[in-house]
């Protein structure tokens, strides 16, 4: 079985709990406006890995706490995405996925099963350029929620963490930031210029 992904950052600190595997699926139909992943809309886009080749790589890191899936639209690869979730799930690693579907819509879909069986929080809601609020850890829209489908987490992520942004750059220069916050801003005064493909 394939994912196809756009990018995957094997430790960060600012997507989630902890330190965790991000994988950010390639593909999105939604492209809700102001979102700040366009270039993770494209369903032809990205590279396509063998999720057994993810699975492994997972298991090789040592200090994560969990896996998170964001996107694109995890929910629109999630069965690939289940299997991924189930696996880390028995390595006693949380799982944090991300949505811009609703809860009660996502159940409706059996293909969905595995993924949302083996998810401990799901952030779900489309960003909502009207209604953009970065006071809660990982959200960018003020409709956006938080489900605990677990015991893993609870309300006391709204007091622990909050919202950062990591830059990374790559041996080629490649600058990559993650993270939630007014990005445009942030470009702005470190003087960076987003270049378009």
């Amino acid at each position: 079985m394939k994912l196809r992904v756009f990018n995957i950052l094997k430790n960060t600190k600012v997507e989630g709990p902890g330190i965790r595997y991000c994988i950010w699926t390639q593909g999105c139909s939604r492209h809700c406006k102001g979102c700040q992943a366009v270039h993770t809309w494209s369903h032809s886009g990205g590279k396509l890995y063998d999720v057994k080749e993810i699975i492994e790589d997972i298991k090789k890191q040592k200090e994560i706490e969990g896996v998170t899936f964001l996107g694109g639209e995890p929910f629109e690869q999630a069965e690939a995405c289940g299997v991924i979730a189930k696996e880390v799930k028995k390595n006693g690693l949380s799982v944090l996925c991300f949505t811009g579907g609703l809860l009660e819509d996502l159940s409706l879909d059996t293909k969905n099963k595995m993924l949302l069986e083996n998810t401990d929080l799901l952030i779900d809601g489309a960003f909502e350029i009207d209604k953009v609020d970065y006071s809660r850890p990982w959200c960018g829209s003020s409709n956006q929620r938080y489900h605990f489908l677990t015991d893993r987490y609870n309300e006391e992520i709204f007091t622990k963490y909050k919202n950062k942004v990591e830059v990374n750059i790559s041996k080629s220069g490649v600058v990559f930031m993650n993270g939630m916050g007014n990005f445009e801003d942030i470009m702005r005064k470190i003087d960076l210029i987003k270049i378009k493909n």
